[in-house]
């Protein structure tokens, strides 16, 4: 009996959503509420989903190049990497790498200009592993680097002093003497390569050194550092890995920072921009939720006639209601579902719909930069499941509690005062 029930219900909620005479605008209504929820659920899913392609490429290039974990001295002054320090550090659980890197801020000069730069002291090995550089190169290579007195630089920098491989620079350091006195020093390099990072502040304003020879134009030991820096297979654990990296090694002159403290504004306003996102696109969803319970608030005023006779037909009031229920969730269940579909698929293919809209827009005419070409077509997307479930379960909550009140109302309709009407 409840199978054959079910059936009439069924039946009905797609007579409700069928195209009739006087019904037509109502139905009308009913397909573009439908069309509003899948854009609004396509929407949700290319927006954050290129979003958070974005924010992995941002913190993936800082990462990229400062690492994980930093290890600096509480003072603000120079650690010393003894052997036995960096033992411990390598020997510790869960450390992929350990990386020396002493910094100066310096002046470059070539060809009568001169600019601003962070000079890095790195060892060799340390530059050809950092993936971030060593991927990147644009022009030269990185076979000399540690062999003879040269640097890599920043590929911005490289263009704004009219450099080349092999050409000669100075750099202008500092090194601030026992008895307080700053004192400088000039040192001539030779540019080995350029790379490109795309973040504005390495590729402008970034020196990199062999450390040895940095040590030795500053007159340091081998062990002087200012930083230590450790790599670790997965980043979102940092946290955790630097409190129980600081109470291994026990030492209070040491500050251990992770990637997220110290990129904390930023990862922030990232994670703000993202839930204020997320808030405004699902506002879409909810204004086409509100046209299914407009539109099918309509229907139940204008089946009035036809409420009344299955009810004097013995049909019950629950009845009716699953009916009206089923044909208004229909809409918002097919949307959800269209939706998804439509916004997974706009992913796969992010590419070559960001090259058909440069190409439409004459976005790669004349004037147009490589790299500003290149960051349109490349727009990175990353598509997380949970956040992907996240959406639907929002749709279809949205979805059925619209369809309740046309329900609702459909039991408010009195046989008698249907029948008068028709």
């Amino acid at each position: 009996m409840s199978d054959r029930a079910g059936t009439v219900e069924r039946w009905l909620a797609w007579r409700y959503l069928a195209t009739r005479q006087r019904e037509g605008f109502v139905s009308f209504i009913a397909i573009f509420s439908l069309i509003g929820v899948a854009l609004g659920v396509a929407t949700l899913i290319v927006v954050l989903s290129v979003m958070g392609g974005f924010r992995q490429q941002l913190l993936g290039r800082i990462i990229g190049l400062n690492g994980h974990i930093v290890i600096t001295a509480r003072d603000g002054g120079m650690v010393q990497a003894t052997p036995d320090l960096l033992a411990k550090l390598k020997g510790f659980p869960g450390v992929r790498s350990v990386n020396l890197a002493l910094e100066r801020q310096a002046l470059v000069t070539a060809n009568n200009q001169t600019r601003g730069a962070l000079v890095r002291g790195v060892r060799p090995e340390d530059l050809r592993a950092r993936e971030m550089v060593s991927g990147n190169v644009v022009h030269g290579d990185l076979d000399a680097f540690g062999t003879r007195p040269g640097v890599v630089v920043g590929e911005r920098l490289r263009q704004a002093l009219n450099l080349g491989a092999g050409d000669k620079i100075t750099l202008v350091t500092h090194r601030v003497n026992d008895n307080g006195t700053i004192a400088p020093r000039y040192s001539d390099y030779e540019v080995l390569a350029s790379f490109v990072t795309r973040r504005y502040e390495f590729d402008n304003g970034l020196v990199f050194v062999p450390l040895p020879m940095l040590q030795n134009d500053l007159e340091y030991d081998k062990e002087p550092v200012t930083s230590i820096v450790l790599d670790i297979p997965d980043p979102a654990p940092a946290p955790q890995f630097a409190e129980d990296l600081r109470k291994a090694l026990g030492r209070d002159d040491l500050r251990i920072a992770h990637w997220l403290g110290l990129n904390a504004r930023f990862v922030g306003a990232l994670q703000v921009e993202r839930v204020m996102m997320f808030i405004i696109l699902t506002l879409i969803v909810v204004v086409a939720a509100m046209n299914v319970v407009a539109s099918f608030t309509m229907l139940v005023r204008v089946k009035r006639g036809s409420i009344a006779i299955l009810r004097t037909m013995g049909a019950s009031p629950g009845t009716i209601v699953r009916a009206f229920f089923l044909s208004a969730a229909a809409v918002g269940l097919v949307g959800t579902a269209v939706g998804t579909g439509l916004g997974l698929l706009v992913c796969a293919n992010m590419e070559g719909i960001a090259r058909l809209l440069v190409l439409l827009t004459n976005a790669g005419g004349p004037g147009a930069g490589w790299s500003e070409l290149e960051f349109i077509t490349s727009a990175p997307v990353r598509v997380q499941p949970a956040e992907v479930l996240s959406i639907i379960a929002i749709a279809i909550l949205l979805s059925l509690a619209a369809a309740a009140y046309p329900a609702w109302r459909s039991t408010r309709v009195e046989p008698v005062e249907g029948l008068r009407h028709e």
